[in-house]
């Protein structure tokens, strides 16, 4: 029988390890700046480089991202087939230098907005060949068993950064400027540099890496078109990837423009969702593997939270709203990547990876204007609706593959609601043609 003290253990497990417990606290570092610098960019283009221009927003953020997208055939190879521990280092190194290029700019008092625009493009190019090898990094720090966990602690740690940072940045813009948050983010990646220097090599748990071939690229795709569980998964996270996981201009817009706060109350509106992301990480990293009924469940939770946001009267309710939908994406965000990761060959966990990164990032440049539009021509109550509608959007389609794939059924058990579906093994029998009956089973 577990103890009381045996859950807690549980969720952190991935911290007995000294490699993870290393890498962890480097992360941890680095990701309070990254978000501090996310919220002194939307800041400064937002108020200082326009006039409350969403649009102008939406932009960065799609040249951040759109790289993610362009650069896939590229980024999923290298993630697959180079040493990440190496890739990393550069990367790292790269994204600091960014940090400091962009601060001196601002802090001269030169910098314009193709300017910030020009930086966005850089940063999401460098972005886009360190997220798959950051992502697929943490099975050789703890191995298949303790993915989950560290992959959910990872988003945790990311969470936890976003919960501190854009506080701390909303303080330092009122007190001394943005581009002194930027010399600060930069100096804050020494401490990921130091933690994957301070790695014990020999205990890394090293992948089959996958072999050099012609058509390296498209085997991820066609990998990928024959399992119907993933296309599902990466639909549902396109949906609400373009269209939901907006939040910087959700969160300006309704700041500046619905409740006409400062830069402090702005930095604390992210901060507060930031809770809820943390909350939700923590509860991803206790199950032991997710199931895509969750995700259902927690794609229609965002819709109904994204709802309930854009009706609230004022800055405290609807910062209370907030920390619902942090919890609603982190369960989301936190339990697809954990499943893609857990269902993928070793040897293809790069590419897939790339290719989910692709989608839940690449998919901002156009989403992102497209709510930028909205927010500026109808409002972001409205931007927020859009939102609500991407979450919607998702969990019909998982509801649409748990019924034609896993024979979704549903009943009432007197007051209660009950619902079966079958095994995985019996959906991938069904996908491929063959006979599922023999695999078939009831789970819960």
């Amino acid at each position: 029988m577990s103890g009381p003290g045996q859950p807690v253990r549980g969720t952190f497990r991935s911290l007995s390890g000294f490699n993870y417990r290393v890498w962890a606290s480097g992360a941890l570092v680095s990701n309070v700046g990254t978000w501090m610098q996310r919220t002194a960019q939307d800041w400064l283009v937002l108020t200082e480089l326009t006039h409350r221009n969403a649009t102008a927003v939406g932009i960065v953020m799609a040249l951040q991202f759109g790289p993610m997208m362009l650069l896939l055939p590229l980024t999923g190879f290298a993630a697959d087939h180079f040493n990440r521990r190496k890739m990393l280092f550069v990367t790292q190194a790269a994204m600091g230098a960014l940090a400091l290029g962009l601060g001196v700019l601002t802090l001269s008092g030169l910098v314009q907005l193709w300017q910030v625009y020009l930086f966005a493009f850089l940063l999401g190019c460098v972005t886009a060949f360190d997220s798959p090898a950051r992502q697929t990094f943490v099975a050789e720090l703890v191995g298949e068993e303790d993915l989950s966990n560290a992959v959910a602690l990872n988003s945790t740690s990311f969470n936890a950064g976003r919960m501190i940072g854009p506080a701390v940045a909303g303080v330092l813009i009122a007190s001394v400027g943005t581009g002194w948050v930027f010399l600060l983010n930069a100096a804050s990646f020494a401490a990921v540099l130091g933690s994957l220097r301070m790695l014990r090599i020999h205990e890394l748990h090293h992948k089959l890496k996958a072999q050099r071939t012609r058509g390296g690229f498209v085997d991820g795709f066609r990998y990928v078109g024959k399992r119907p569980d993933l296309i599902a998964l990466l639909l549902m996270l396109f949906l609400i990837g373009t269209f939901g996981l907006n939040f910087p201009i959700f969160i300006s817009t309704m700041s500046v423009t619905a409740f006409h706060a400062g830069a402090s109350q702005y930095g604390l509106l992210s901060s507060t969702m930031a809770t809820g992301s943390v909350t939700g990480a923590l509860l991803a990293a206790r199950r032991a593997r997710p199931r895509l009924a969750l995700l259902l469940v927690s794609a229609a939770l965002f819709g109904c939270a994204c709802t309930l946001a854009a009706c609230m009267p004022n800055y405290v309710l609807f910062g209370g709203t907030l920390v619902i939908i942090g919890i609603c994406t982190q369960t989301f965000t936190t339990s697809t990547n954990s499943l893609v990761q857990l269902s993928t060959e070793p040897a293809m966990r790069g590419r897939v990876v790339a290719i989910l990164l692709a989608i839940a990032l690449g998919g901002t440049p156009l989403g992102a204007p497209i709510v930028g539009w909205v927010a500026d021509h109808f409002g972001p109550r409205w931007a927020l609706g859009v939102g609500a509608a991407s979450g919607f959007a998702a969990a019909l389609v998982g509801l649409h593959y748990l019924r034609k794939y896993r024979n979704l059924q549903v009943w009432f058990d007197g007051w209660r609601i009950r619902a079966s579906v079958d095994s995985v093994e019996a959906a991938h029998a069904v996908s491929s043609g063959a006979p599922a009956d023999a695999v078939r089973q009831k789970a819960p």
